[in-house]
């Protein structure tokens, strides 16, 4: 059966992962962006991932050049979603180019399309709540970079009506990513917020001395991030306890009952706390190899990814 149509606005580099994700599924990816060149440059970035893709085996026997054809750049935002059922914006974290560029969106898609945002820090609310067709808006949050990780968040705005949340649900999962549904908009949504408590301990941990931040990096590359790519948090401690669940609490829940009385204070996220990691940071990541530092990163996750998908059975 023919995919529907996708329109994907804004080409940075998430842009650039969804467009390759809609094509590898299958679907026709219109790509725009006010600026031309970045467009063009998101184009190749899709044959890029294509063929670091294909090296992984992750690709289930397309090739690269077919992918990357069924990615089109549109010369204006119009033509861009006139055709799709599904829009997804990327542009920058301002909520006022958000407001403008959803509102554009939204007098110039069909009607029954979905609009999702990408964003990772504003609420559906503020930027879609005087749009006509506010019913079918929402965000659609993938977690960096969504062409390798699968989880995507979908949150709703008070007035996002049920339907569109299951229709953007189901298109997500059509392409192979693993959609989170919420219940309802808060800051930070899941994944921020899971990170953010975790930050906030790492970052206490070493305004307060105990540890280094190559330290707390070593703990939870080698020691917790292994554990986390197999099993969630609940899971994982469901696992950790002869009696599961319950007799995890029951073992260590006054553990965690004293840690969290004394979490009262919020660590400093800048001054000397700051210096000390981005110091520490730059020691072994001069910031003109970061770059390179992001490819490999992704190639690693390329293979893992492949080593998940031969272990676990596909549906």
């Amino acid at each position: 059966m023919e995919k529907p149509p996708i329109a994907v606005i804004g080409a940075g580099l998430i842009g650039s992962a969804w467009a390759f994700g809609f094509a590898r599924a299958g679907h026709m990816v219109t790509l725009y962006d006010q600026d031309a060149d970045a467009a063009g440059a998101a184009q190749a970035r899709v044959a890029e991932i294509g063929t670091d893709m294909q090296a992984a085996g992750l690709l289930e026997g397309q090739a690269p050049a077919e992918v990357a054809g069924r990615v089109h750049v549109a010369a204006d935002l119009e033509t861009a979603v006139k055709n799709a059922l599904h829009v997804q914006e990327n542009v920058s974290e301002n909520v006022d180019i958000k407001r403008a560029i959803f509102a554009a969106i939204d007098a110039a898609a069909r009607p029954d399309a979905i609009l999702a945002s990408s964003t990772s820090a504003l609420l559906p609310s503020s930027f879609t709540e005087a749009l006509k067709g506010r019913a079918r808006c929402l965000v659609a949050h993938p977690i960096n970079p969504p062409s390798l990780i699968p989880a995507v968040e979908i949150v709703p705005a008070p007035w996002t009506d049920a339907a569109a949340m299951e229709r953007c649900a189901a298109t997500m999962a059509g392409i192979g990513q693993k959609p989170i549904r919420m219940t309802r908009e808060i800051d930070g949504f899941i994944m921020n917020r899971l990170q953010g408590a975790l930050l906030q301990e790492a970052m206490r941990l070493v305004a307060d001395g105990i540890a280094t931040p190559e330290d707390i990096d070593t703990g939870i590359r080698d020691g917790l991030a292994p554990r986390w790519s197999l099993c969630g948090p609940f899971e994982a401690i469901d696992l950790n306890a002869p009696g599961g669940v319950r007799d995890y609490v029951a073992r260590y829940g006054p553990m965690y009952r004293l840690i969290g009385a004394r979490q009262t204070t919020l660590p400093d996220w800048e001054g000397e706390t700051l210096d000390r990691i981005a110091a520490a940071r730059r020691a072994v990541l001069p910031l003109s190899d970061l770059p390179k530092a992001q490819a490999r990163r992704d190639r690693r996750l390329m293979a893992l990814m492949a080593h998940f998908r031969r272990e676990t059975p596909q549906d």
